[in-house]
């Protein structure tokens, strides 16, 4: 991946084409938002300015894009705290006591990041951080409809359900219809038509001209031209972007504002303050995650740092008159679908809005809205995509469930109450789902017997109190369990108490055994194991060899299916470390992929291992199962091949080739392996050989493979006085298997040779 950090000729003109960009549609989006933040009854002289909103958009871009760690989050006027500033200004009584309140909230912000609580931001659920992604996709196109069509009542930013016009998202349809505009829906059209043919061009997509800009000239001279032309087709004031216009430097300073520092000792300034710095923390800290979720490069933005710069510009935008600034979603969004690669793109976009506000505000005023809704409301296509929500759902109810209630809350309410919603119930799930499962209960087989194991989770709260209860009641006399807190971090204190009661005295009264295993310290319960995980004198002798076939065949389907049991290596250790009473002895090759003791799910102890290439019987080999089952008391003889045995293809390979292997290979000693498997090939096949399939080829070698354990089989009974007198005597079995090293299955063999030399399909297919 090429390195999207570093500033090179490259990325320094993607960040300027997306900074400019961004400022297209920042600019109205700033002057919307402090618009919707005007508080209804408050006198005009004391509320919320449109110029407070370009304000914050500057600050947001040039300081907090300096300082902040993210590389594609773009900060400003967030419209989720419309309805905060509205109420606060409204509470306060003027906007020169909120900037009081905000440049409190900005230095409580600073703490905020000192403290280092962004870590909550590793809290929030990632079904609600793609369910706010994909709710403000919606929302733009929901909101950007009327505006593309001409029908601007609704401020450009207001992102809530209820607007300013009394109207709400989806009744502004009804409205739109009776104030159609041709001049601007002329504009708006053309301009969605255009972006979506530019995204389909690869020539045009590709290139460093921005698609966007290219649509607000084209805008700007379509209004021109309708301008001629007159009548209807006029675009008027209120279809165009709306900047005031300073005529000098001075008054462009008058358009600033200062807090009322006469009111620090009032409570209500404080407890606004706090107000502002949790909604905005918490704003910046989910927008900041979503923004990371569709950052191309999958950056990792820190939140500590976030939240310190955040509060910097707040406070820095108290002073001087703006409004509370956070990551905004919308403004991130169209930065990365731009190309930016930087924060240069940011704080580009906030030079741009600092010089055109002060210089060339007449120019900007001729913008047409609905142009700009173009550009915003593909954004939203971007963001509601219908690969996000088949995401969800392919995820489970437990994800799709919060990401659709997100999803429609923030919709039908605003940015804000519908997170916390979200957040409410993707928690309530996650209550819900630690209710019904919130422990892990294994059956496992040990040779000792059956243990039920219950695996506590890694929280364990009193809500999982009635669950365990009923779960440790269920357990039948005799029974054993086994309570295996290794992976828990924190477990309830009424959870202990019922651990420690059934321990002490509900279980003996009911014949139960207990075990426990990884509880810490500070819980005063130790690690008590009273079951036996490995093989004793006492249980080896109270098996039948068929039994311990069972048994071995049981631990294979464990470790098929992955449902190994959980074993306490330096318990085994210790008790072997005096003593071994192995239950079976198993030949198998050295092939890496077939360990006898991983096959058969088996501990310390459990088996003797013997393992030579192509498990073929020699003097020593049979000496080691003699001393197993004679002297040691295995009960149980079990020779293994596997598929796709590298002794058995080269064994096949030098028969058809007629080499010896000293001759193939160089290796002297291998002669002898070589010509014990060879017994099992028959040499007419290989006069038929290089008319095999590669598929066949593997079928004959696995073929090879099982007659050769059934002639191992066959040795170790009439070469072994012993073993065989042990064998009629019932003391112990001999049983051939073959591994699949592919599904890791186990095959039983019969100790009868198989007829031929080939398997059935591949001898078919010959024949024909």
């Amino acid at each position: 991946m090429p390195n999207s950090h570093a500033l090179t000729p490259a990325t320094v003109a993607r960040d300027l084409t997306a900074g400019l960009v961004v400022f297209l549609v920042a600019l109205p989006l700033c002057l919307g938002v402090a618009l919707a933040s005007m508080a209804p009854g408050v006198a005009a002289e004391n509320n919320v300015s449109l110029f407070s909103g370009v304000l914050a958009g500057i600050i947001g871009g040039i300081v907090v894009g300096l300082l902040s760690g993210s590389h594609t989050s773009v900060s400003g006027p967030a419209a989720g705290l419309t309805a905060v500033v509205a109420a606060q200004v409204a509470l306060l009584g003027s906007f020169e006591a909120f900037l009081l309140a905000l440049v409190i909230g900005g230095v409580i912000q600073i703490g905020f990041g000192l403290a280092r609580a962004g870590f909550l931001a590793a809290f929030f659920p990632s079904s609600v951080i793609k369910g706010l992604l994909a709710a403000i996709g919606v929302i733009l196109i929901l909101k950007q409809i009327p505006h593309l069509f001409g029908h601007d009542t609704d401020p450009e930013g207001d992102m809530a359900f209820d607007q300013p016009d009394r109207e709400n998202t989806f009744s502004e349809f009804i409205e739109m219809i009776s104030d159609l505009h041709p001049g601007a829906a002329t504009i708006g059209v053309l301009s969605v038509a255009f972006l979506l043919l530019w995204d389909r061009i690869k020539l045009l997509k590709y290139s460093n001209i921005p698609a966007p800009l290219i649509v607000v000239l084209s805008g700007v001279g379509l209004a021109l031209l309708f301008e001629t032309i007159g009548g209807f087709w006029k675009i008027g004031p209120n279809h165009l972007v709306r900047v005031e216009v300073a005529n000098n430097a001075e008054e462009f300073i008058g358009f600033l504002r200062k807090p009322d520092f006469s009111l620090l000792s009032k409570p209500a300034v404080y407890l606004s303050g706090l107000t502002i710095a949790i909604v905005a923390s918490l704003e910046t800290l989910l927008n900041l995650n979503a923004v990371d979720k569709i950052d191309p490069y999958q950056r990792v933005s820190p939140p500590n740092r976030e939240l310190l710069v955040q509060g910097v510009g707040n406070t820095l935008a108290g002073l001087l008159g703006g409004i509370p600034i956070t990551s905004v979603i919308v403004r991130s969004s169209v930065n990365i679908n731009a190309g930016g690669k930087t924060k240069l793109a940011a704080i580009f976009h906030g030079v741009l809005l600092l010089v055109c506000v002060m210089f060339l505000p007449t120019y900007l005023n001729q913008i047409p809205l609905s142009c700009l809704a173009a550009i915003l409301l593909v954004t939203g296509i971007k963001l509601a995509s219908p690969a996000l929500v088949r995401q969800m759902w392919a995820g489970g109810r437990y994800q799709f469930g919060p990401f659709l209630v997100t999803l429609v809350a923030i919709v039908f309410t605003d940015l804000l109450i519908g997170i916390l919603i979200g957040l409410a119930v993707s928690i309530s799930f996650i209550l819900y789902s630690n209710l019904r499962r919130p422990l892990r209960r294994v059956i496992e087989k040990h040779i000792g017997g059956e243990v039920l194991r219950i695996e506590f989770a890694s929280q364990v709260s009193f809500l999982n109190r009635a669950a365990l209860e009923k779960t440790l009641r269920q357990i039948p006399r005799g029974g054993h369990v086994l309570l295996d807190a290794r992976h828990t971090d924190y477990i309830d204190p009424d959870v202990l108490d019922l651990i420690r009661d059934f321990k002490d005295t509900i279980a003996p009264a009911h014949g139960v055994q207990v075990s426990l295993r990884g509880f810490r310290d500070k819980y005063q319960l130790q690690d008590d194991i009273q079951f036996v995980d490995y093989s004793t004198r006492e249980l080896r002798e109270k098996m039948t060899p068929a039994q311990v076939l069972e048994i071995l065949l049981e631990g294979n389907e464990r470790f098929r299916t992955g449902r190994q049991i959980a074993r306490d290596s330096d318990r085994s250790r210790g008790a072997t470390a005096r003593g071994q009473h192995p239950i079976a002895v198993i030949l198998s090759c050295i092939d890496s992929r077939s360990p006898a003791e991983l096959i058969f799910d088996l501990g310390l102890g459990d088996i003797f291992s013997v393992r030579v290439a192509g498990n073929v019987i020699s003097p020593k080999v049979l000496g080691s199962m003699e001393y197993s089952c004679a002297v040691a008391g295995a009960k149980l003889i079990l020779i293994m091949g596997h598929t796709q045995c590298g002794a058995v293809t080269a064994s096949v390979n030098l028969t058809c080739s007629a080499k010896s292997a000293e001759q193939a290979t160089g290796c002297q000693h291998l002669e002898p392996i070589i010509q014990d498997i060879q017994h099992s090939i028959d040499p007419t096949i290989c006069q038929r050989l290089d008319q095999f399939s590669d598929g066949d080829r593997e079928a004959f070698i696995d073929a090879v493979a099982r007659r050769n354990v059934q002639h191992a089989l066959k040795q170790v009974i009439e070469q072994s006085y012993a073993i065989a007198r042990l064998i009629r005597e019932g003391k112990i079995a001999v049983v051939g298997a073959l591994y699949d090293v592919a599904s890791g299955q186990i095959e039983l063999l019969s100790d009868e040779p198989v007829s031929g030399s080939l398997p059935q399909p591949v001898s078919a297919r010959l024949a024909e």
